[in-house]
C-alpha cells in the first residue's frame, strides 16, 4: 500500500466518523519554545489549553513534523527520520477513551476493501499506564487479547508537553514484526521487533512544574477531557509495504536509488556481497536530510547561521558531504531535490509549483559549501603542518573542533584527510568539545523554555468570545468595557495617570497582525474620561487588548464608551498596507512566481517587504518594480474584499503568507482583479489610487536567500522625492552641470579621486620603505637572528603593513632574520611579523611571535611559520609588545 494511499485511508476513516479534516500547519510556528512543529498536536495547543475555542469538536490531520535534536545520529538506525508525517485524530471535550481506542483498532484491523489497513490483530500489542484499568478493559472490549496488553510507567505511558499544562496517561499500539527481528515478550522485551505505530493520549490532567518525563506534580483534572492521538505514517508505510525499514519505502528509496546512480556505490549488500554500515548510513542521510530540507524550504526556511536557518544549512551540508564521501563528483543536490519533489508531490502539490525556488535555494547552499570545503582544506593543511612541525602524530581535538565549528569542515572529512596525511585525530577530544557545545545549547534551550504565557487574567474574555472588529466599516464605535487590567491585575476602575489594558466587546482599532502595526486612538466616556490608546495587541488571536494611559477622569468596568481610531494614522496605515500588496504583485510580475513573500511591515507612509530570492536585484529590475507598482496606483484599481473558504481562495490563486495558520473562512483582498489577490485580515484603501506614489528606497539582503525592499508611499514618498530633487539641484549647481549629466560627472570625479589615492598610497609606501630601509641596514642582534622590530612610520595603514614587511624580509638576505612592524591606525593597532627560512630552521616561527606580542596591545592574531599578523586596541602597549617579541625570539634561539 503506497504512502499516499495510507494517508487517504486515515483521513477518510476519521471524516466518516464525524471529524473535520484540518490541513497540515506550516512546519514553522511562532512559538519561542520550539523551532519547528514536532508533533501532530502542536497546532491544536491553544484549543487544549482553552486559549481559543475550537471551531469543531472532532478533528483529524496529517501534520508535517521535524525533529532535529540529534541530527548526527540520523542514518545510524533505520527507524528515525528528521521529517515525518504524524496522522492524528483529536477530540476537544467530545469523545474520550472508548471511541479513541475503537477508532484506532477499527482502522488498523479493518478489511482493505472497506477502507482499513487490513493488519492481522494477532500482530498488534497495546500498552497502558500502570493504573489505567479503564484503558485495559476497553482494549479487551474491541478484541485485543489480554496477553498482548502490557502496563508501563510514567516514562513510557504518561504524556505532557514538558512544561506546565495539560497531561495524561497514554496507550500505545505496537506491531510485532516477527521472531526474526528480536526476542518474544512484547514491547517490554524488544522495541526493535515490536514497533510503536500509534500513541493515544488521554488528556485528562493538569501538570505542575518539574523536569523531564517523570519528576513533576499532577495538579488535578482538566475541566474538559480531550483526546490527542498520533500515528506515524512512515512507520505504518514500511510495515504495510513489506520492507525492512522506512528507508525502503516508496518515499525514501527513490532518493537512495538516485544516489546509487550518481555515486556508483550500492546501498545494502554491495556487488561483492559485503555489507558496509557506514556506506549505508551515508545513503540514509542523503535520503532523510534531502526530504527534510525540501519541506523546510517549501515552508519558507532559508539556510542561515542561526535558528531554523542553521538547522537547514546543516542538513543540506550533510547531504553534500555524504554524497562526496560516497564518491559523487561535482554538484548533486539538484538531482536529490528533484527526486524528493517527485515522490512527495502527490501529497503536497505545492512542492511541484515551487520546485524551481526550492532547487535554487538548495543549489546555492551546495555551491557555498563546496567553497567552504576548499577553504577548509587550506586551513586543514595549516593544522597538519603545525602538528608535524611540533613532532606530533595526532591532530588535536581542538583543531578538529575549530575546523568543524568555525569553518564548517566536517569531522569525517578531517578523519579521512588526516589519514591520507599520515596522522590520527584526537576523536575523543573532538567528541568531548562537541558534547560540551550540545550541552550548552540544551541548557540554553531549557533556560528559554517556560510555561506558556500567563493569560489567566484574560481567560474569561477568551472564553466569552472574540472582540468584534468594526474597523473595516467605521473609525468610531460605541463599545462596552468588559475588563480593565492595571499592573497585570484586573481592577474595577482606572484613574488618571494609570497605565491600563482595556478589553472591549467591540472596537474599530486594528490590533497588530500580518505586518500591519496597530492603530492608535482614544476611548472616552460620557462623563468626560479619556484614555489615550498607543497600542492594540491580540490575546489568543481573538481578544483585543487596548494598551494606553488614562489621560483624564476615570473609566470603570461596564462603562459604555466611544472608541475612535486616529484617522490620519489609519489612512497612512492603509496606504502602507495596500502599497505592500502592490509591491508584492509587482515583484512577482517582474521576477516571476518564485519571488515568494517572507514577511512584511507597514506603518503610515512606509512599507518594507521581504521575499525569497537568490542574489541582489539589478537597477533595471528595481526600476521595473517601481514602474509596475505606480502603474497600478495610476490605474486606480478598486480594492474589493470577500470572506470565503480557504480552498476556494486558493483555487482562485490567492497568495498566502508562509507560517500563517488560516481558519476555514478567510478574507480575500483583491486589487485590480488578477493584479493582486491575497489572503489578508488587514485594513486597506478603497482604491489603489489612494496609495499615492510609491518610491523604492533600496533593496538589500536580510539573510541567505532573503531580500528586502523598502519604500515610501503617499505624502512621505512626495516629501522624499522633494528632498532628492533639492539634493540633485544643489549638486548640479555646485558642479555646474545639468542634472542629467550629474552621474557622468560624479563618476569621473570618483575615478580621479581613486587614482589620486592610489598614487598617494604608493608614495607613502615608498617613503615608509625608505625610512625603514635605514633601520634594516643596521638590525638588532638576538643570538644568531637579525631583528628589525619597530613602529611603522605615521600614516601607514593595516593594508600596507604586510607589503612593507615582505619587502624588508627580502632585503635582509638568507641569514636568519625576523621583521616586525606595529602601526597605530585609528583605534586599531595592526601588526605583521615575518621570519625567513633560516630563522625558522633555528625554531623561530612568526605565528608564535604574534601570540607572544599580541597581549601587550590588547589583541590577538596568528598565522603561519613564515608570516603572521594580528591586531590590538591599545597603542600605548606597542613598546611592551616589542619587548615581548624580543624575549620570544631570544627564548626560541636560546640567547
Amino acid at each position: 500500500m503506497q504512502t499516499h494511499e495510507i494517508r487517504k485511508r486515515f483521513t477518510d476513516h476519521f471524516v466518516r466518523n464525524g471529524h473535520t479534516e484540518v490541513p497540515s500547519a506550516s512546519l514553522v510556528l511562532n512559538d519561542p519554545n520550539q523551532l519547528f512543529v514536532i508533533a501532530g498536536m502542536v497546532p491544536f495547543v491553544p484549543f487544549f489549553l482553552g486559549q481559543q475555542t475550537p471551531p469543531y469538536q472532532r478533528a483529524t490531520s496529517i501534520q508535517k513534523c521535524v525533529r532535529t535534536l540529534d541530527i548526527e545520529e540520523v542514518g545510524i538506525t533505520t527507524r528515525h527520520n528528521t521529517f515525518f508525517q504524524m496522522a492524528g485524530n483529536f477530540s476537544f471535550g467530545d469523545y474520550f477513551k472508548r471511541d479513541a481506542i475503537r477508532f484506532a483498532w477499527s482502522l488498523l484491523t479493518g478489511p482493505v476493501d472497506e477502507g482499513g489497513f487490513g493488519i492481522d490483530p494477532d500482530r498488534l500489542w497495546s500498552t497502558v499506564y500502570l493504573d489505567d484499568d479503564e484503558a485495559r478493559d476497553l482494549w479487551l472490549e474491541v478484541g485485543q487479547v489480554p496477553e498482548h496488553i502490557q502496563r508501563r510507567g510514567m516514562k513510557d505511558n504518561y504524556w505532557s508537553m514538558g512544561i506546565p499544562g495539560p497531561c495524561g496517561p497514554c496507550s500505545e499500539i505496537f506491531y510485532d514484526r516477527g521472531p526474526e527481528y528480536g526476542a518474544e515478550g512484547g514491547p517490554e522485551a524488544d522495541e526493535d521487533r515490536y514497533i510503536e505505530i500509534w500513541n493515544l493520549v488521554f488528556m485528562q490532567n493538569e501538570r505542575g512544574k518539574g523536569l523531564g518525563k517523570e519528576k513533576f506534580e499532577i495538579l488535578g483534572e482538566l475541566p474538559k477531557k480531550n483526546i490527542d492521538t498520533g500515528m506515524g505514517i512512515e512507520r505504518v508505510a514500511f510495515l504495510l509495504q513489506g520492507v525492512d525499514n522506512v528507508y525502503e519505502t516508496d518515499l525514501l528509496r527513490p532518493v537512495i536509488d538516485r544516489a546509487e546512480e550518481l555515486t556508483g556505490k550500492t546501498y545494502g549488500r554491495a556487488a561483492d556481497g559485503t555489507d558496509d554500515a557506514e556506506r549505508d548510513r551515508l545513503f540514509r542521510v542523503i535520503a532523510d536530510h534531502t526530504r527534510t530540507a525540501v519541506m523546510l524550504i517549501e515552508d519558507g526556511v532559508n539556510p542561515g547561521n542561526d535558528g531554523r536557518g542553521y538547522v537547514l544549512r546543516r542538513l543540506l551540508r550533510r547531504v553534500v558531504r555524504s554524497a562526496r564521501l560516497l564518491g559523487a563528483p561535482g554538484e548533486t543536490i539538484g538531482a536529490f531535490v528533484d527526486t524528493v519533489i517527485a515522490t512527495m508531490s502527490p501529497s503536497y502539490p505545492s512542492l511541484a509549483d515551487d520546485a524551481q525556488r526550492i532547487r535554487t535555494v538548495a543549489a546555492a547552499e551546495e555551491a557555498a559549501f563546496l567553497k567552504t570545503l576548499e577553504q577548509g582544506t587550506t586551513l586543514f593543511g595549516n593544522a597538519v603542518d603545525s602538528t608535524k612541525a611540533a613532532g606530533k602524530a595526532v591532530l588535536s581535538g581542538d583543531d578538529a573542533f575549530t575546523l568543524h565549528d568555525t569553518y564548517g569542515f566536517p569531522i569525517d572529512l578531517t578523519l579521512e584527510m588526516a589519514s591520507e596525511a599520515g596522522l590520527a585525530v584526537d576523536e575523543d577530544g573532538f567528541r568531548a568539545l562537541m558534547a560540551e557545545q550540545r550541552q550548552r545549547a540544551k541548557d540554553d534551550s531549557n533556560a528559554r523554555k517556560s510555561a506558556l504565557a500567563d493569560l489567566s487574567v484574560f481567560r474569561e474574555f477568551v472564553d466569552r468570545g472574540p472582540t468584534e472588529f468594526t474597523g473595516f466599516d467605521e473609525l468610531v464605535s460605541d463599545a462596552q468595557v468588559l475588563g480593565i487590567i492595571v499592573g497585570g491585575q484586573r481592577v474595577p476602575v482606572a484613574r488618571q495617570g494609570d497605565d491600563v489594558e482595556i478589553v472591549l466587546d467591540r472596537s474599530p482599532l486594528y490590533a497588530e497582525a500580518g505586518g500591519q502595526l496597530a492603530d492608535i486612538g482614544t476611548i472616552t466616556t460620557a462623563a468626560g474620561a479619556r484614555v489615550v490608546i498607543t497600542d492594540v495587541q491580540r490575546v489568543a488571536k481573538t481578544v483585543w487588548r487596548h494598551q494606553g494611559t488614562v489621560a483624564a477622569g476615570e473609566v470603570a468596568e461596564g462603562d459604555t464608551v466611544t472608541v475612535a481610531a486616529d484617522p490620519g494614522h489609519r489612512h497612512g496605515s492603509t496606504q502602507g498596507h495596500s502599497g505592500t500588496h502592490l509591491v508584492h504583485a509587482a515583484l512577482r510580475q517582474v521576477l516571476g512566481p518564485n519571488a515568494v513573500q517572507a514577511g512584511s511591515l507597514n506603518r503610515p507612509g512606509y512599507l518594507r517587504f521581504d521575499f525569497r530570492w537568490q542574489g541582489g536585484l539589478t537597477e533595471q529590475q528595481r526600476a521595473d518594480i517601481e514602474d509596475v507598482t505606480n502603474a497600478a496606483v495610476q490605474a486606480d484599481y478598486a480594492v474589493n474584499t470577500e470572506v470565503t473558504d480557504l480552498d476556494s481562495a486558493k483555487k482562485r490563486g490567492a497568495m498566502a503568507l508562509f507560517g500563517e495558520n488560516y481558519g476555514e473562512r478567510v478574507r480575500l483582498v483583491e486589487i485590480g482583479g488578477p493584479f493582486s489577490l491575497e489572503l489578508c485580515g488587514g485594513t486597506h484603501v478603497a482604491s489603489s489610487g489612494l496609495v499615492g506614489p510609491v518610491t523604492l528606497l533600496g533593496e538589500s539582503s536580510v539573510g541567505s536567500g532573503v531580500r528586502r525592499v523598502e519604500a515610501y508611499v503617499g505624502l512621505d514618498a512626495v516629501n522624499y522625492l522633494g528632498r532628492e530633487r533639492a539634493l540633485v539641484s544643489a549638486l548640479s549647481s555646485s558642479l555646474k552641470v545639468p542634472a542629467d549629466e550629474l552621474p557622468g560627472r560624479v563618476e569621473s570625479m570618483v575615478t580621479r579621486l581613486r587614482d589620486a589615492e592610489k598614487e598617494l598610497e604608493k608614495l607613502r609606501a615608498q617613503a615608509a620603505l625608505t625610512a625603514l630601509s635605514e633601520l634594516a641596514a643596521s638590525p638588532e642582534r638576538v643570538g644568531a637572528v637579525r631583528l628589525v622590530a619597530d613602529r611603522a612610520p605615521t600614516g601607514v595603514t593595516a593594508g600596507e603593513l604586510r607589503g612593507l614587511v615582505t619587502q624588508l624580509k627580502g632585503r635582509l638576505g638568507a641569514e636568519p632574520a625576523v621583521i616586525a612592524l606595529f602601526a597605530a591606525d585609528g583605534d586599531k593597532v595592526p601588526f605583521v611579523i615575518a621570519a625567513n627560512a633560516a630563522a625558522q630552521d633555528l625554531g623561530v616561527r612568526a605565528g608564535d611571535l604574534v601570540k607572544a606580542a599580541a597581549p601587550a596591545v590588547g589583541g590577538r592574531g596568528g598565522g603561519k611559520a613564515d608570516l603572521a599578523q594580528g591586531a590590538g586596541t591599545d597603542a600605548a602597549g606597542i613598546d611592551a609588545a616589542l619587548a615581548a617579541l624580543r624575549g620570544a625570539v631570544a627564548s626560541a634561539v636560546g640567547a
